[in-house]
């Protein structure tokens, strides 16, 4: 995957011009919060003695604590299920989905969205993501600026949020003012919302729409949320960008067919699509693809039902680009598809 950042507006939560205030000083041990109850917070009894250990014992350590991550995903089924649904109808309608954290979630949220365009062929702003402290914070760790939730509710307004788009908020120990201030003001600004958190409800609840806690227990390093934390929320967003682009039609079985090809490596991927879902040969996919204007989906289309350019692409947007749907809404001459051609369509249309 090429690697695609969204520009530094996308990122920052302030404009470009104004940066985000810094506190007015550290908070002092007094007035700080205690967190100890929080799971995120909590010392993993299975690895007490992790200065002590092996390389080889450190490793087998970390791999039985990362099992803990799958099940944490599969817990969390139902509330990702509804997620992908509420981002899907959004984004269908025009809407955005905005990825908004500080540290290490803020960052995977960004890794999130700067992913969306060369996958899916999705414009940048579809998919965004907000961090506290802007772009500097991708390199440069910025944590104290997660304190401020007027700044995450400015972010928000920077960004014009409306009824039309989905918040989602990513707090690994769900405490994070930054995160909960842009929440808030997405909520009142009728935005749909979602929450993102390692903890369960009664250590850290939330006002918002659908609620996600992956449940990975205390970490292998006491409160370094990077790890199982980290993990369980990549895998958390993977799920929740991938599906709702298949939602939108952006996937044809488990194919990316709106592949940006921006790369040797993607036309590679985008010409073995189409040869193996049109057992063309290498050079007539190839051919297939530039009259196609280097779209995979427009290209098996027209290869399908035997239309132009032009026609494909009013097809197409009739069924929101959703590539099975426009080929079952069109009747070809038989002429233009081999039996061979006509079976592979009917395999991959008989799995969904």
């Amino acid at each position: 995957m090429p690697e695609a950042m969204p520009d530094a507006s996308s990122m920052s939560p302030v404009s470009p011009s104004m940066p985000p205030s810094p506190p007015s000083s550290a908070p002092s041990p007094s007035a700080s919060i205690t967190r100890g109850h929080l799971l995120t917070e909590q010392v993993n009894p299975h690895s007490c003695d992790l200065d002590q250990l092996s390389a080889l014992d450190i490793v087998d350590v970390f791999n039985r604590e990362d099992a803990r991550v799958i099940d944490a995903i599969a817990q969390a089924r139902v509330p990702l299920a509804a997620a992908i649904d509420a981002i899907a109808a959004a984004l269908r309608q025009g809407g955005r989905l905005i990825y908004v954290g500080a540290g290490t979630s803020g960052r995977l949220g960004v890794l999130d969205a700067a992913e969306c365009p060369p996958t899916f062929c999705t414009p940048p702003e579809m998919v965004q993501a907000i961090i506290a402290g802007g772009a500097e914070a991708l390199v440069r760790s910025s944590e104290a600026l997660e304190d401020r939730a007027e700044d995450g509710a400015q972010a928000v307004g920077d960004r014009q949020v409306s009824a039309q788009d989905v918040v989602v908020g990513i707090t690994a120990g769900g405490t994070t003012p930054y995160v909960h201030g842009a929440l808030a003001a997405a909520r009142q600004r009728g935005a749909t919302t979602v929450f993102i958190a390692c903890v369960p409800t009664d250590q850290v609840s939330a006002e918002v729409d659908i609620d996600i806690r992956l449940l990975v227990g205390p970490e292998v390093l006491a409160g370094s949320t990077r790890l199982k934390a980290g993990t369980a929320t990549k895998l958390a967003l993977n799920i929740l960008s991938t599906g709702a682009m298949v939602k939108l039609g952006k996937v044809y079985g488990n194919r990316m067919v709106d592949v940006a090809v921006t790369n040797t490596k993607l036309l590679d991927r985008a010409l073995r699509m189409l040869e193996d879902l049109t057992h063309l040969s290498r050079d007539a996919a190839a051919m297939l693809l530039q009259q196609s204007q280097q779209r995979v989906k427009l290209a098996l289309l027209l290869h399908w039902t035997g239309l132009d350019a032009v026609a494909g692409d009013r097809l197409l947007a009739a069924h929101q680009g959703n590539l099975r749907q426009a080929v079952a809404a069109h009747q070809p001459p038989s002429a233009n598809r081999t039996e061979e051609e006509c079976g592979r369509f009917d395999q991959f249309s008989s799995r969904q």
